[in-house]
């Protein structure tokens, strides 16, 4: 760990980075949430970091936090709607500033990653692992395909279908049957996961959006609105520049509620607005939200 804040702060900036490239190389997707959670428990705070401030935060959290938007500047992180992603230039990154010191000095000049650096692929270990186990995969797959083709030619399995689609392609009916499961599948995915009757964000900019008082879950003007599709919750509004902290309150009352990380009854979360619209999002199904 670092001697002090500063250092500290460019060893989890550079996690951060690591973090999400391991999620793209391993397929491991992980909220921003999770994410900050993780690169803090890499490099933990000092007791100057771990004081908490007066919305309840350690101060080496919002620390972190500010100084992620230099990772966005640099074009090396993409915070969305989704959640974080690490693009291309924010792989090469971690390649071509391998050592904390030149990522840093990289990082506070603005140095873009050199041309010539390639897109990282996964690690070497992990890129044999998978070369070696797909021919046994494959080979699984051809010995038992005549028992599928023979006696189960009706189930829907991965296997049978990647093994017997040549056949299938001449039928008519086949595909249709393999689609529809899928189709059911995806349909009680959706319906499976529980929703609150009301979502609210409950903070202290209440008053801007027209709530009689703030910190008030209860008031029409702090419900945040459904999207079925997208399972998540979103309110939009046009803030003046500022520092506001707040809340997910569900059902519109403080019996139920999400701060940072997404911790019940945790922590405010902060928002440092330069003036004009913020949609804030929020999932349910995994109690984080995201700025845009």
């Amino acid at each position: 760990m670092g001697a002090n804040t500063a250092e500290n702060t460019n060893l989890r900036l550079k996690a951060v980075l690591d973090i999400l490239a391991e999620g793209v190389w391993s397929g491991t997707t992980l909220n921003a949430g999770e994410v900050l959670a993780e690169a803090t428990a890499r490099v933990p705070f000092n007791d100057h970091e771990a004081e908490l401030l007066s919305g309840g935060i350690p101060r080496g959290h919002k620390t972190l936090t500010t100084a992620s938007a230099k990772l966005v500047k640099a074009g090396w992180l993409v915070k969305g709607r989704s959640g974080w992603t690490i693009p291309e230039d924010g792989l090469r990154a971690t390649v071509a500033f391998a050592d904390v010191a030149a990522f840093a000095a990289a990082l506070d000049a603005g140095t873009p990653v050199p041309a010539d650096v390639p897109v990282p692929t996964a690690p070497p270990a992990k890129a044999k692992a998978k070369r070696v186990a797909a021919p046994r995969r494959a080979a699984a797959k051809k010995e038992t395909a005549p028992k599928v083709a023979a006696s189960e030619v009706a189930e829907p399995k991965a296997a049978a279908a990647k093994v017997s689609a040549p056949k299938a392609a001449a039928a008519t009916k086949k595909p249709a049957s393999r689609k529809a499961p899928a189709k059911a599948a995806a349909t009680t995915a959706v319906e499976t996961v529980p929703q609150p009757d009301t979502v609210a964000i409950a903070g202290d900019f209440n008053k801007i959006l027209g709530a009689p008082e703030d910190w008030a879950p209860q008031y029409d003007e702090a419900q945040m609105t459904f999207s079925p599709l997208a399972q998540v919750w979103t309110l939009t509004a046009e803030l003046p520049a500022g520092f506001y902290t707040y809340k997910i309150a569900l059902n519109r009352s403080w019996d139920e509620n999400y701060g940072a990380f997404g911790a019940r009854d945790g922590a405010n979360h902060e928002l440092n607005h330069d003036g004009g619209p913020v949609t804030i999002t929020y999932s349910h199904a995994t109690r984080d939200i995201v700025v845009s």
